[in-house]
């Protein structure tokens, strides 16, 4: 897959495609609806692999809305995307899948100048809170939202999901190391599940210096190649 990306500011990583995958592994399909698509990556990725996805998106940078429908275009992929914010932009349908890399960095974090890395890394700028409450009101009953965020969030993150009556079903948390704490956690979540929650097994982004066997089968699967370019 072909992904023209800003020649400068916020570019995917290896969180976007271990997202990619633990999405896939559901096996989804009906209206999907990818907050914060940024290139269009992580959709565009589900919907190649899964043919009954319907995808939809929604970014409020307008220079990523531009990147996405030029590389739905290139990528010969259907493809609808938004430009506002998901908080308050008025939608005309409800989804099956709601799927998001949103920014999760703390706000007392050191911060970017640049606008475009500001706006896509830190929490400050779609809080968790409003974030789920949005989520719950764009799902159909019984429907998917599976998203990754920092892992040091996950108490805050189960509790914000109870608060909009939906409810964890399955996480993995990912760890840069063996020896290291989790980085990062995916969670896939649904409204008017009774299901227990299942963990995962960890996963591990490297052996050492190597990528792990996971990671590697990962990045083949996805088959990216990144220009960084203006449009």
């Amino acid at each position: 897959m072909l992904l023209y990306q800003p020649q400068s500011g916020y570019c995917y990583n290896s969180d976007s495609l271990f997202l990619y995958d633990f999405i896939s592994s559901f096996n989804p399909r009906g209206d999907m609806l990818d907050i914060g698509a940024g290139c269009g990556i992580i959709g565009f990725l589900v919907a190649r692999d899964n043919k009954k996805v319907n995808l939809e998106a929604i970014d409020k940078q307008d220079i990523f809305v531009s990147y996405a429908t030029n590389n739905a275009r290139v990528n010969n992929i259907d493809y609808k995307v938004y430009l506002g914010d998901v908080l308050t932009y008025q939608f005309e349908k409800k989804y099956n899948y709601i799927i998001s890399n949103p920014p999760f960095y703390h706000s007392k974090s050191t911060k970017s100048e640049d606008e475009m890395l500001s706006t896509a890394r830190y929490n400050v700028n779609l809080p968790i809170s409003g974030f789920f409450k949005k989520v719950s009101q764009l799902l159909k009953p019984k429907s998917h939202f599976i998203f990754c965020y920092d892992a040091i969030y996950f108490a805050e993150i189960c509790a914000e999901l109870a608060n909009v009556k939906m409810k964890v079903v399955d996480i993995q948390f990912v760890h840069p190391k063996i020896d290291r704490a989790a980085s990062l956690v995916m969670v896939h979540a649904r409204n008017g599940s009774n299901s227990l929650m299942k963990v995962h097994e960890p996963f591990i982004s490297f052996n050492g210096n190597t990528i792990s066997q996971k990671a590697q089968d990962i990045y083949e699967k996805a088959n990216t190649q990144s220009i960084k370019c203006q449009i």
